[in-house]
Parts: structure tokens; sequence; C-alpha cells
């Protein structure tokens, strides 16, 4: 019986991960995170990559970032996500990478991430 509701409940959780936005307003985050990235071209094609800058005293981790391909006039044509590997340390930055399909230019966003180092002794805002 447990198979069973584990059969129907993960590709429950896996929709509705996958369809779920940011978990903030956009704009609230610039306090924290700043965002240094470039297109470049990888040996498979265009990439983007660069650092996710963390100003906060605290650790975030499972960060996603979203990047829209954008149209010479600047209209959203298509979509892609990606990991920061390994989360971001505080004070400090972490590395990404990512093929995208070509485009004119790209907007690159965070997505959602999840603050470490909350609970029991560390510091805190």
């Amino acid at each position: 019986m447990r198979r069973i509701w584990t059969a129907l409940l993960v590709p429950l959780l896996l929709v509705s991960t996958a369809l779920a936005g940011p978990n903030y307003a956009p704009g609230t985050l610039d306090h924290y995170f700043r965002l240094e990235w470039q297109a470049g071209q990888g040996s498979h094609g265009p990439v983007v990559e660069g650092f996710v800058y963390n100003t906060s005293g605290l650790g975030a981790d499972r960060m996603r970032l979203t990047i829209d391909q954008l149209d010479a006039s600047g209209k959203v044509l298509g979509t892609t996500e990606t990991w920061v590997l390994g989360g971001v340390p505080p004070n400090n930055r972490a590395w990404f990478q990512t093929r995208v399909p070509a485009a004119a230019s790209y907007r690159v966003e965070i997505l959602s991430f999840d603050w470490i180092g909350r609970g029991g002794g560390g510091g805190g805002m």
C-alpha cells in the first residue's frame, strides 16, 4: 500500500514543484544578492555563466535561476532554469553555468532558494 501512495504522490510533487513560481517578490532580494553574468559560446553551443554574490550573513542553498531568452525587442522567447550547485555561502559568491538556446539577449533572475544557518547559535538577520 505504501508503494501505491508513493507512486501517486511523487508525480504530483514533481509537477507542483515545476509549476511553482518565485518564492519572493521581484526586487526584494537586491539587498541580499547580486548577479553578474555573461552570455558566451561553449563547446556545445550558447551558454550563460556568471556569479551569484550573497551579501547576507546567511547561506543560501538549493538556489534556482531562471534565464529568459529575449528577442531584439525584449520579448521573452523561452525560459531555461538552472541550479547554483553547492549553494551560495554567506558574504561570498558561487559560480553557475548552463547551456541556453540562442537568443538576441538574456535576462537572469533568482527563481527560488532556501536560507540555511538560521537555527541554533549562528548569527542571523
